[in-house]
């Protein structure tokens, strides 16, 4: 792997402004391309194998006309008004809604009834033929140009209902932008000079422009989810600069141990680059473990998040020492330049508060140990009482139209008027006939959850009829499921339960279920791959612990923040939510790959030092030492980019948001400040034991000496003090 790496960088480096044109060539072609013929971006929220698909794939079989997508527009007026005053505009309104692509019939308020019992609210129901997830948001805008003359009646006009719900355009916070330049701030501080900390900034932008631009052409062959981009761009920001990071920062360490600046970046490449080709694979391997789910949207996150990682690791191979050539000492210079004088064994890694703070908590591993799994676990706590569930539209911002006709349909016709439930008979199949319907009908009326039925419809040829039902609840309340639960009870064989609530309520049964075998199978991929990095049982298993830990108290801090209002105001909630379904799936691949980066780059220089001096706690120390001082920027600045997302209107996003933040956090300090040092110490010689048979079998991993790293007289260190007997910089090779 450290060859590839090197001899990558290598080329890259002698020829950058082949590297740079061809980059810039790539960029020139994928993004015209993906605003040509890019696809749009759609939630598959049907859940493989359920009642609610089984009902859909009738309608769409044999009822067509039933399975199309369905909106509403609501009207509403002053207290004291009616809303028939403004007939004559509602239905001129109504009118040229029905002239829109894909609309096939919209109802008439006043002649069929649905005004509320004050005369103040009035809906039209819009119905498509084409099913609600295949709607475009230039339909909806279209719809809402339709009914924007009536609001200059003086009457307020909201579209809503399902299609709306599902395909409208979130706006970003534009929080982004400030977290990048809270990172470019922390990377000045990080290195002393304005071009070093550009050039992480840049080649993330790259990476995500990339990026997304190919999630884009993506979702011309597939579905793509809606929060794909949104979650590629958050992962490829942080690792984005990370990866960089990691390698500019040994750059410039090879630098001022004396090489000159084609060795120090080739080596750089091959020790550091390795690590990022590892990490980024890790992190790959977990993103695209979401398959495993059997759920399209979730898949197609993983794709697409995989995609700009892949970018992310091909811009930091590539383009950054091709940068890095260019630019020569300019990288280097800056608050602490290479001056010449000579370097001092007093000037070692004892020095460093990295070094004395790890030799502390080894002193006392047991205390430390026991602390810091405790303070993660006291987080953990609220995690176990995580309710999770679908966002509905009145969970998203009041600045949405969809929102506000959620409030207006609510106000006026109750909150299970948004929750609506299909039920759909197959009367080819053994169970309720034409005859039963009206017995099927009375038996769920009565149902303490159900607030009305529709009358039945039924298909052309007679042989399905599908029966509108209204529950008492919202969407995303949980007496909503339950009534959910006992209709399915109720109902014969012949007969499924379907529309929007029915169908998140089933993902989101499927998600707990896989939930478990995806995590397993996350952990044993993980442990299995740094057992080949590492040659060890005891490392690979610490880390799973370790990483299952700062995981579950970053749920823990979700469900305290979201579920249970705490601290709501500091992050703009003005209501408790339910845990977003996808989330903890989603959040588990993206924080093990993430948590594993840091993992790598650390253990690395603790296995280099164990080989060079074969003392367990003092290899941890000097890995500490001169691994400490970046890992913490990265995290910083990972941190800072997740925090940036909070601010974002999708309560998935801003959930993910505070979720990765606080997970890097609790990762890069209490887990790799305490509990590594102290689970380290108490292990000994045994944290790097591995059974013969299996160092028999395994692929070999070798770490092995690159040439001219050793410090030498004459030149200051830069990031680190070098430790009192020089030690060759490793790298790791897989033969």
């Amino acid at each position: 792997m450290n060859r590839l790496t090197r001899r990558i960088g290598d080329a890259s480096a002698r020829r950058p402004w082949v590297t740079i044109g061809a980059w810039v060539a790539a960029l020139a072609l994928v993004l015209p391309l993906a605003g040509l013929v890019g696809g749009s971006f759609v939630d598959d929220l049907v859940a493989p194998g359920s009642q609610s698909e089984k009902a859909m794939d009738l309608l769409e079989d044999r009822f067509p006309e039933a399975s199309g997508g369905s909106a509403v527009a609501v009207f509403a007026v002053p207290e004291g008004e009616r809303i028939d005053r403004h007939r004559t505009a509602v239905e001129a309104a109504v009118g040229r809604v029905a002239e829109v692509e894909h609309v096939t019939t919209v109802t008439d308020p006043f002649t069929k009834g649905s005004v509320s019992p004050d005369g103040r609210i009035g809906y039209v129901e819009i119905a498509f033929d084409v099913p609600q997830m295949k709607v475009r948001p230039e339909q909806i805008d279209a719809m809402n140009d339709a009914i924007e003359p009536v609001r200059g009646d003086g009457v307020v006009a909201e579209l809503g209902g399902d299609a709306v719900f599902i395909n409208a355009e979130t706006p970003t916070s534009g929080a982004e932008a400030a977290g990048l330049l809270t990172a470019l701030v922390i990377l000045v501080v990080a290195f002393g000079t304005i071009v070093a900390a550009l050039v992480p900034i840049a080649l993330a932008l790259v990476a995500v422009a990339a990026g997304l631009g190919s999630i884009t052409l993506l979702a011309q062959a597939t579905d793509v989810s809606t929060a794909a981009p949104t979650i590629g761009a958050m992962i490829g920001l942080g690792v984005g600069i990370d990866y960089a990071l990691f390698i500019v920062a040994r750059c410039r360490e090879n630098r001022a141990a004396g090489q000159d600046n084609s060795t120090a970046l080739s080596n750089a490449m091959s020790s550091s680059g390795a690590a990022v080709l590892f990490a980024g694979g890790t992190v790959v391997v977990a993103m695209s473990a979401l398959a495993l789910t059997g759920l399209g949207f979730l898949t197609s996150i993983g794709l697409s998040t995989s995609l700009v990682v892949l970018f992310a690791v091909a811009t930091a191979l590539t383009l950054l020492p091709a940068l890095l050539s260019l630019l020569g000492d300019r990288v280097h210079k800056g608050r602490r330049s290479l001056r010449t004088r000579r370097v001092k064994k007093s000037d070692g890694p004892e020095k460093s508060a990295w070094w004395r703070f790890a030799h502390r908590v080894s002193g006392r591993p047991w205390p430390y140990l026991l602390a810091g799994s405790a303070v993660l676990l006291a987080l953990t706590i609220p995690a176990l009482r995580m309710e999770t569930g679908f966002p509905d539209a009145g969970n998203d911002s009041t600045n949405t139209t969809h929102r506000r006709a959620y409030d207006l349909l609510a106000e006026g016709f109750g909150p299970g008027f948004n929750a609506p439930l299909l039920l759909v008979a197959d009367l080819r199949e053994q169970g309720v006939d034409a005859g039963g319907i009206p017995e099927l009908s009375r038996r769920v009326a009565d149902d303490p959850g159900i607030a009305s039925l529709g009358e039945p419809w039924f298909s052309a040829a007679g042989d399905t009829v599908v029966l509108p039902v209204l529950p008492t609840t919202a969407p995303a309340d949980a007496a909503t499921s339950d009534t959910l639960e006992r209709v399915r009870g109720i109902i014969p064989d012949n007969v499924a339960v379907s529309g929007l609530t029915a169908m998140t309520d089933d993902l989101t049964r499927q998600l707990a279920d896989t939930l478990p075998v995806f995590i397993a199978a996350v952990i044993v991929v993980s442990f299995l791959l740094l057992m080949l990095v590492f040659r060890s049982v005891a490392v690979p298993l610490k880390a799973a612990v370790m990483n299952l830990l700062s995981i579950g108290g970053a749920y823990g801090v979700v469900v305290a923040v979201f579920q249970w209002g705490w601290l709501g105001g500091l992050f703009n909630l003005h209501e408790t939510l339910p845990i977003v379904s996808p989330l903890p799936t989603i959040f588990f691949a993206v924080l093990f790959g993430l948590s594993m980066d840091y993992e790598v780059f650390l253990l690395s220089r603790v296995r280099e030092e164990y080989d060079a001096t074969g003392d367990p706690t003092e290899s941890v120390a000097r890995g500490m030492a001169v691994t400490g001082r970046v890992i913490t920027s990265a995290a910083l600045i990972m941190t800072v980019v997740f925090l940036s997302f909070v601010a974002n209107p999708s309560p998935l996003v801003k959930m993910m948001g505070l979720g990765l933040a606080t997970a890097i956090v609790l990762d890069a300090t209490i887990v790799r400040m305490v509990l590594v040092p102290a689970s380290m110490a108490l292990l000994g010689r045994a944290a790097w034991w591995l059974p013969r048979p299996l160092d028999r079998r395994l692929p070999r991993i070798a770490v092995e000496s690159v040439e001219g790293v050793e410090g030498v007289e004459g030149v200051e260190r830069d990031d680190v003090p070098p430790p009192p007997e020089p030690t060759p910089a490793p790298t790791a090779r897989i033969s």
